[in-house]
Parts: C-alpha cells; structure tokens; sequence
C-alpha cells in the first residue's frame, strides 16, 4: 500500500509562506495498493489534489472520520464526483437520528453549495457502523475515538499490511498522559501493531493546556500512544493552522530530544507518500 497526505492541516485551510512545507490544506489522505485501488481518508480541501484515476475498477472509495467542515469542505470540488463513469462510494459514522445522506446533503446544498447532493451522478452514500467491512481490496475497521461528536478511528489493511488514521483523536483525556492499561486507551485496538500510523498532533502543550477535551493531541501524547500501541512508524498529522512551518520543526525537534520512546516519528509535509 501507499499512503499520500493530501492535506495535512486541522481545522482550517492556512495557505501562505510560513506554510509552504507542510501545506494549507485540510485533512484527506489517498491510500492505493498495487492493483490501483483508491481509498480516500477524508475530504477536506486537499481532496482536490488526489491523482488517481480509477480506470481498473471505475469506483473510488471515500472514508469520513466525521462530518466537521475540515474533513468534508473538499468534496464538493473533488472532480470524480461529477464523472458519470466513476462511481464514488462515500461512508461515514453513522447516527442515531438522521443518515449520513441527509447531513452531507446540508453542506452539498443551497445556500452552502451550489450543486445538490442529489444530483451528482454515479454517487453511493454508506451509514458505516462500527466494526469491520471489506472494501475492494481492504479490510476495514471503525471504531469510535474520543472527539466532540460521532467520530471514527480506521485502521486499513491489504498485502499484508497496515495503516491507522486517527487525525481527531484525544486519548489522553482525563489523566493529560497517555498511560495505565491499553483497553482504557482511546483507540488502542486500531493502532495496535500497526505498521504505518497517522495521527492527530495539532497542539503543543502549552496550548493543550488551556483546550482540553477538544477531542486534539500534543506530539508528546502522540508519540506516547504509538509507543503503548506498538506501531512501526508514525506521521503527525492535523497540524494547527497557528503553526508556521519553523514552528512544526522546532517542536519536533524538542520532542525528538526528549523522547525515550521506542516509536519512531516523522513529520507529515504536505506531499508526503508513505509506503507501507
């Protein structure tokens, strides 16, 4: 598998010249494998920028951790969706009051968006319950992670290998440290032993301080959990839209210094691919 970071900002898009490494754009990462399969972690606004045309299968898959505008603003400029060959399958958590067509339909309607969710042409809409689905040639698993409204944590596999994406995740909630048993740990079973795992870092922790229970992590808390989890490798992701591109190395850097753990880390530049 290959992993893309599309967009690599949290909460809103920051374009400009103190962003240019680590990119404006919001949350979407492009997960292919070797047959050209395409899942899309997200739509945020760097949806757009997803290479892959799907001329195997004519189907690309859209997986949404939850319905914030950060992760789904992208979608109604994601060309495939207006393509009658190419048909997009879009899932998301679903609710106990309204299906997740009705609540993107908010967004991909008037007065939000000009065209309706209805109308665009070879479009499926899929309410996802927690646990574990086979699409195309992934396996994959949901489970609810600890954020301000119905959000999911995935964890992919194929070929053999394995990616979690938890870009909006706090599992240090309660304690500020990431610690005690794994089954107490906010997310745990999907990054266990993973090889390959994206995870929210959008706070230092001066600011953390001042926003906890805004469902967001520290790097510090991020590397602590891949420790606990046993993953291979781990992209920081969901970077604060406040934070120039020095600002992200410098905190990187410091973490770097201090960390004792086992987990190896790696900062998610706008571009980045990442082979599984």
């Amino acid at each position: 598998m290959r992993a893309t970071l599309n967009g690599t900002r949290g909460s809103v898009g920051r374009a400009g010249p103190t962003t240019v490494r680590y990119g404006g754009d919001t949350s979407s990462v492009e997960v292919t494998n070797e047959g050209g399969s395409t899942l899309i972690l997200d739509a945020g606004s760097g949806i757009v920028h997803s290479g892959s045309t799907p001329e195997s299968s004519g189907r690309i898959d859209i997986l949404l951790t939850h319905l914030h505008m950060d992760h789904i603003q992208g979608l109604g400029f994601f060309a495939p969706l207006f393509e009658p060959d190419v048909h997009v399958h879009i899932w998301g958590p679903i609710s106990t009051t309204t299906p997740l067509i009705g609540r993107l339909g908010r967004y991909l309607s008037p007065p939000l968006f000009p065209v309706h969710l209805r109308d665009l042409p070879s479009v499926s809409i899929h309410d996802l319950a927690p646990g574990t689905v086979d699409i195309g040639p992934f396996t994959v698993k949901a489970e609810p992670v600890i954020h301000p409204g119905q959000t999911y944590g995935y964890r992919v596999e194929a070929e053999g290998r394995s990616i979690a994406y938890l870009p909006d995740h706090e599992p240090a909630l309660g304690s500020g440290v990431i610690a005690g048993h794994p089954a107490w740990t906010s997310g745990y079973d999907l990054a266990e032993g993973v090889d390959v795992l994206i995870h929210d870092t959008q706070y230092t922790p001066s600011e953390y301080a001042s926003r906890i229970g805004w469902g967001h992590s520290t790097l510090r808390h991020a590397v602590d959990f891949a420790d606990l989890a046993g993953v291979g490798r781990l992209i920081t992701f969901h970077h604060d839209p406040n934070h120039s591109d020095e600002e992200i190395d410098a905190h990187h850097r410091e973490v770097r210094m201090e960390s004792a753990s086992g987990a190896q880390f790696e900062a998610g530049v706008a571009g980045l691919d990442v082979l599984v």
